[in-house]
């Protein structure tokens, strides 16, 4: 067993007593964020395809929008999207950094083969340590990963990047599948955010 897989298995336990206590701390959250219809990223406008909430049983953990070069309304369109993209969210509540690192880990393993996930090793070490290095988000606050084909994807906090970019084009295939991959982190996020989103 590799670092990573061993990484892996200890995460998927930890995700589950960390989603549990999520929940159990959670009090009532506002209604849908407000995200901007565009935004510029890497030389081109991106449209909002979508926006939603993030649901754990009944308490909303974050809103999410997601921001692509032409409407998408399939998870296979998505992947099969060139270009710059742009994965949005407003915490709804406070969320601790290494909790929701390790469930961003989680729905990576997931939805990814081992094989194909070995080889982005480093890229998700430092997705952890990006949100490990954040003792907790507070409702209100942000947070972003955006993708430059070519570039990697930057991850952002409070408007701030994180260190540079990681990762290759298929990388940020991966954090897509977290949400829209064979097992979604939340089936109706995923189709609100193909659906457009609509209130």
């Amino acid at each position: 067993m590799t670092q990573l897989q061993m990484l892996v298995a200890r995460t998927r336990g930890a995700a589950l007593i960390a989603g549990t206590a999520l929940c159990l701390q959670a009090t009532a959250a506002p209604t849908v964020s407000k995200f901007a219809p565009t935004v510029q990223l890497g030389g081109s406008t991106l449209q909002l395809n979508g926006k939603g909430t993030r649901v754990r049983l009944v308490f909303k953990a974050y809103d999410m929008g997601l921001y692509t070069s032409k409407h998408v309304s399939t998870a296979a369109e998505l992947f099969a999207l060139p270009g710059a993209k742009r994965l949005q969210f407003t915490a709804l509540r406070e969320l601790p950094g290494t909790d929701l690192g390790r469930l961003f880990l989680r729905g990576i393993s997931d939805n990814t083969p081992s094989q194909q996930l070995t080889r982005h090793t480093l890229a998700t070490n430092r997705l952890i340590e990006i949100f490990s290095g954040k003792p907790k988000l507070l409702p209100g606050d942000t947070f972003a990963m955006d993708f430059v084909p070519g570039k990697g994807t930057q991850f952002y906090i409070s408007g701030q990047a994180q260190g540079e970019p990681v990762g290759d084009d298929e990388f940020f295939t991966l954090v897509l599948r977290i949400w829209f991959g064979d097992s979604p982190a939340d089936t109706q996020l995923r189709d609100a955010l193909l659906d457009g989103g609509k209130d």
